[in-house]
């Protein structure tokens, strides 16, 4: 089949099978919407079909990318000595995170787990809040430390941890524990209360490492960043760049205060390979040896909006969605579940009595209607439509038209049931 009519078909048999993800009124998931200059660059990395994991074959690259990495680390106050990699999106960079974790804390006890794997190695205590995101969990399980020896932590009614349950959990841990706290609850947007819970674990001599996949985007936010407070004291964070930054597919990073344990768990040497030098090596810092540019969109991003640019950003998309949350609280059988702290409406119709059918009909006629979408969720035991705010293009006339759409949908399906 000539190339040409693959490409037609291609298109043609996808048609109805796409979802509009990058348009201005996606409000499902917290995704990002691919910024054209982005997709543009990312043409680029396509067609120089680089393999990028060598700074000595790709030095173009590799310094792009080491660039991204300075940039994001500078534009979210974290320490400039840290090291970073590159890596496919959240639940990888959570996993490269707790992987780094999992070497420093074990050779503080004399286990070389690299060597000697895990079988019969030191225990590691773990304590993560009872809310946080699925990414995280299985990032554990990734590491070998398995779901159930986990211990979760009460959260309150925002899905913050409460520091009174988290001092209780870490005085029963008997070594240095791995914590992990959130920048960014799914449902409500939520902070962990860093500068209560580090020193805590400092005390412990123990590894805090931070899920902040849309969340940490807040601390490049001057006005912003206290609600974020002492997130930096941490030891390891992991972000998106395909959420706030815009960047397409696939695009995260993982962030460690000590690059020796991130190298250390990530690494892998061949005698085919180029040497180790002292430049920053693309695959030390990720488990891949073999991948795209992925970093190349985000620089081109990153050149776009400049500092300023991104600030602006994420802040107009925290007013957005306080904006969807006043309107719709105006509207009598309406009601916001969680105080705005970034980006997350969590939005319930009726009294909650009816195991949130009121709320699931609402959303099914939302989503047919075809205007925007929004997505389901679960919280405070309640079903909800959840709105997420991320999207470049995302405008008033857009938070606007959610509202309207919830509001006549939620009016249509309350007419219909009398």
């Amino acid at each position: 089949m000539p190339e040409s009519k693959v490409i037609e078909d291609i298109v043609q048999q996808a048609d109805g099978g796409l979802h509009k993800m990058a348009a201005p009124t996606f409000f499902g998931y917290v995704l990002g919407a691919s910024h054209p200059v982005g997709v543009a660059a990312d043409f680029l990395v396509s067609a120089w079909g680089q393999n990028a994991g060598s700074s000595f074959e790709t030095p173009a690259i590799t310094g792009m990318e080491r660039a991204v990495c300075n940039w994001v680390i500078e534009l979210l106050s974290l320490p400039a000595e840290s090291g970073a990699g590159l890596v496919t999106g959240g639940t990888v960079a959570n996993m490269a995170g707790i992987m780094a974790a999992r070497h420093a804390l074990l050779a503080a006890q004399g286990w070389d787990v690299e060597a000697d794997g895990l079988f019969g190695a030191p225990e590691i205590p773990v304590l993560i809040g009872q809310d946080a995101h699925s990414a995280p969990f299985a990032a554990l399980r990734y590491a070998g430390f398995g779901a159930s020896r986990t211990q979760t932590v009460a959260a309150d009614s925002e899905g913050r941890i409460k520091p009174d349950a988290f001092r209780a959990a870490i005085n029963r841990c008997s070594k240095p524990p791995l914590v992990i706290l959130q920048a960014g609850q799914i449902n409500t947007g939520a902070f962990d209360p860093f500068d209560e819970l580090i020193p805590m674990v400092r005390e412990k001599k123990g590894w805090v490492h931070v899920d902040g996949a849309f969340g940490l985007w807040l601390a490049a936010v001057p006005e912003l960043a206290d609600r974020l407070e002492g997130v930096g004291e941490a030891d390891s964070w992991a972000i998106d760049l395909h959420k706030w930054l815009n960047a397409p597919f696939d695009a995260g990073m993982v962030i460690v205060r000590d690059r020796a344990p991130l190298v250390a768990s990530m690494s892998a040497r061949g005698a085919y390979l180029p040497e180790t030098t002292e430049h920053w090596e693309p695959s030390d810092s990720t488990p891949e040896l073999s991948r795209r540019a992925r970093g190349v969109p985000s620089y081109a991003i990153l050149r776009h909006l400049g500092r300023a640019g991104v600030r602006d950003l994420v802040a107009h998309h925290c007013r957005l969605a306080e904006r969807i949350a006043r309107t719709v609280s105006n509207e009598p059988g309406l009601t916001v579940l969680n105080r705005i702290h970034s980006n997350q409406v969590a939005i319930c119709c009726g009294d909650g009595t009816d195991d949130g059918k009121l709320t699931m009909q609402v959303l099914r006629r939302v989503q047919e209607n075809g205007k925007v979408y929004p997505t389901h969720g679960e919280w405070a035991g309640r079903k909800i439509i959840r709105a997420s705010v991320i999207g470049y293009g995302m405008q008033e006339e857009d938070a606007d038209l959610l509202s309207t759409e919830i509001i006549d949908a939620y009016r249509c399906c309350v007419a219909d049931v009398r």
